[in-house]
C-alpha cells in the first residue's frame, strides 16, 4: 500500500487591521490654462483699440457701426435672456459672453443669399439676419407663435428666409450638413457660399474628418469656422488636441486654412470676407480658427467654477471685443459717451418690448402633439391626442416629466 505523505496546514492568516479611510480632500483649485499659441495669429485691432500703420482695412462707416451696435444689442440680449433663465421664465440659455467679434464679425462678410449653418453661439446671425427680438424669445419660451411649436430646445432658432438653418446640439453634425449644402448649391449653379461654424470640441468629433474631407477633395464653397473659446463644456484644448493650433488641421486635408483674433472684429470680418470671396470664385474651402474665449458657462446649466480657473477669466476680461472695438471707433471719432447712452437705451426698450410680446403669447395649441409627423394625421395619432386631452384638469401628469 502507497503512503501519502501528510501536508501540514497553516491555519489561515488574520486579515490585517483595516486602516482608516483617508478623509477626502477638496478639490484642487483648477490650474489656470496655458495661453493659446500666437502662431499664425491674424490681428488687426490692439488690445487698446489701437491699429498698426497699414492695417486698418478702412471698411465704410455704415459697416463699422453695424458690427459695434449688433455686437452690443447681443450682449444686452445674452444678459436679458440669462436673466429670465434664471427667474424660471425660460428654460435654457446658451450665453455668448466673450465671442460677440468672433459670430457678429465673421457673418456680416458674407452676402444674404449665403447660407449659416450654427453652432450653439450663433444665435445673433438669425436676427441679424431679420428674426426679430420677439420671434428669437418666442422660440426661447416655446410658445404658440415659435416657429417649433416649442418641439426644440431653447437656442435652436431657425429662420429659413434669412437662409439660417436650424442646429442640432449633436456636437459637429453642422460641419457635413454645411458641406453638403455648398455641393448642392454647386449643383445648381447658385452663387452661394456656406459658412458652417463649429465649436473647439467638434474637432475631435466624426463629422469634422467627414465633413473636411469632403470639402477638399470636392472642392466645395463653404467656409468652415470654428469658434475656438478654449472650453468644450469642461474639458480645455490641452486635453483635445496636441496641435499648436486647430488651424493647421486643415493643412492635413489639403484646405487653406487662417488663424484669426476672435476678439478682433476687424480681423475677423476681414480674414472671413476673404476666405467668402475666395470659395465664391470656385476655389474652394477654407478653414478658420477664430481664438477667442466663453467668459461664462457652456449653458445656463453648467458651472464653470468647478473646473477652471477664474484668474483665466480676468485676463480674458481684458481682452474684450465690445471694450476693444469701441475704443478703436472713438478713436475715429464716431462714437462717443452719448452714443453710447442713448444706444443702450434703445437696446434696452427694444428687449423690453419684445419680451412683453413674446411673454404675452399662449402655449402651442394641443394638436400640435401629433401633426408634422405625416402629411395626414392618421386615425391612431387622433385617438391618442383625443386620449390625452380628456384628461386635461384631473392633475394625473403633475410632477412627470413632459414628454
Amino acid at each position: 500500500m502507497t503512503r501519502v505523505a501528510k501536508r501540514s496546514v497553516k491555519p489561515p492568516a488574520r486579515p490585517a487591521a483595516k486602516k482608516p479611510a483617508p478623509r477626502a480632500k477638496a478639490p484642487a483649485a483648477a490650474a489656470p490654462a496655458a495661453a493659446p499659441s500666437s502662431a499664425g495669429l491674424v490681428q488687426l485691432l490692439d488690445a487698446d483699440g489701437t491699429v498698426a500703420r497699414g492695417k486698418d482695412p478702412n471698411l465704410p462707416t455704415p459697416t463699422l457701426l453695424f458690427l459695434y451696435e449688433q455686437m452690443v444689442q447681443v450682449r444686452e440680449f445674452d444678459r436679458r435672456m440669462l436673466m429670465l433663465q434664471r427667474q424660471g421664465r425660460i428654460g435654457f440659455y446658451g450665453p455668448i459672453l466673450g465671442q460677440e467679434a468672433a459670430t457678429v464679425g465673421s457673418i456680416a462678410a458674407l452676402e444674404p443669399r449665403d447660407w449659416i449653418f450654427p453652432a450653439l453661439r450663433e444665435g445673433a446671425a438669425a436676427m441679424m439676419r431679420g428674426l426679430s427680438l420677439t420671434e428669437a424669445i418666442n422660440q426661447l419660451i416655446g410658445n404658440g407663435k415659435d416657429r417649433c411649436k416649442g418641439r426644440q430646445m431653447p437656442c435652436h432658432y431657425t429662420f429659413k428666409e434669412g437662409h439660417y438653418y436650424g442646429m442640432s446640439s449633436v456636437i459637429g453634425t453642422q460641419i457635413s450638413h454645411a458641406v453638403g449644402a455648398s455641393m448642392a448649391a454647386r449643383i445648381r449653379g447658385d452663387d452661394t457660399v456656406v459658412l458652417g461654424y463649429m465649436g473647439d470640441g467638434a474637432t475631435s468629433a466624426n463629422d469634422f474628418h467627414c465633413g473636411m474631407n469632403f470639402a477638399a477633395v470636392y472642392g466645395s464653397p463653404c467656409v468652415l469656422f470654428c469658434q475656438n473659446n478654449q472650453w468644450a463644456i469642461s474639458v480645455p484644448i490641452s486635453k483635445q488636441s496636441a496641435s499648436e493650433t486647430l488651424a493647421q488641421k486643415g493643412k492635413a486635408y489639403g484646405i487653406p486654412y487662417a488663424r484669426v483674433d476672435g476678439n478682433d472684429v476687424l480681423a475677423v470680418y476681414s480674414v472671413t470676407k476673404a476666405a467668402v470671396e475666395r470659395a465664391r470664385s470656385g476655389l474652394g474651402p477654407t478653414f478658420i480658427e477664430a481664438v477667442t474665449y466663453r467668459r461664462l458657462g457652456h449653458s445656463s446649466s453648467d458651472d464653470p467654477t468647478r473646473y477652471r480657473d477664474e484668474a483665466e477669466v480676468k485676463a480674458w476680461e481684458k481682452k474684450d471685443p465690445v471694450d476693444r472695438f469701441r475704443a478703436y471707433l472713438v478713436r475715429r471719432g464716431l462714437w462717443d459717451d452719448a452714443k453710447e447712452s442713448a444706444f443702450k437705451e434703445q437696446i434696452a426698450q427694444r428687449v423690453n418690448a419684445a419680451i412683453a410680446a413674446a411673454e404675452a403669447n399662449g402655449p402651442p395649441a394641443d394638436e400640435t402633439l401629433v401633426t408634422d409627423v405625416y402629411a395626414d394625421v392618421p386615425a391612431q395619432l387622433k385617438e391618442q391626442l383625443a386620449d390625452v386631452l380628456a384628461l386635461e384638469g384631473r392633475g394625473v401628469n403633475e410632477g412627470a416629466f413632459p414628454l
